[in-house]
């Protein structure tokens, strides 16, 4: 499953891949993913949904480019499949991660990146505190033309 996520091409463009990854790179990846996120600086957890008391991996969730002592962390979010989208996963695992991060992580701040034709992504950010910081203009190069990436910080006012 995982293999075949980081493969598709289609959604490339919202992790800046460019490149397939083998299946000895992802096995070594999860071979690793015992390791904590302090010696990784970076933790992904599967998305589930239960049906029918049937569980179903439908995506990622990530923190990645994990700083310890600056308290920051960049997120990325994916659901795979178009018929999963809108349902809510998304939002909820974005909650439970900011949560996680804030109050066991102890971050000050999270941050993401997003293309400005993604409107799904940004409605969710935006839902859950997520203020744009900045425009990259002309930052991402498709065959089809340039895109502008927004990026968004969340600032934790506890911590």
């Amino acid at each position: 499953m995982v293999y075949s996520w980081e493969n598709d091409s289609t959604i490339w463009q919202l992790s800046n891949t460019f490149t397939p990854f083998s299946r000895y790179v992802i096995k070594q990846f999860i071979d690793n993913s015992h390791q904590d996120i302090f010696q990784l600086k970076q933790l992904r957890l599967m998305i589930d949904k239960t049906d029918n008391k049937q569980v179903q991996t439908i995506g990622t969730i990530d923190l990645f480019d994990f700083d310890p002592i600056h308290k920051r962390a960049g997120v990325g979010i994916l659901i795979a499949q178009e018929k999963d989208r809108k349902k809510g996963y998304a939002s909820d695992a974005l909650e439970i991660l900011i949560r996680y991060s804030f109050h066991t992580l102890q971050l000050h701040q999270l941050y993401c990146n997003i293309t400005e034709d993604n409107s799904d992504s940004l409605a969710l950010f935006q839902s859950k505190g997520f203020q744009l910081i900045g425009t990259k203009r002309d930052w991402l190069i498709f065959p089809k033309g340039k895109k502008d990436e927004f990026m968004f910080q969340l600032i934790n006012k506890e911590n």
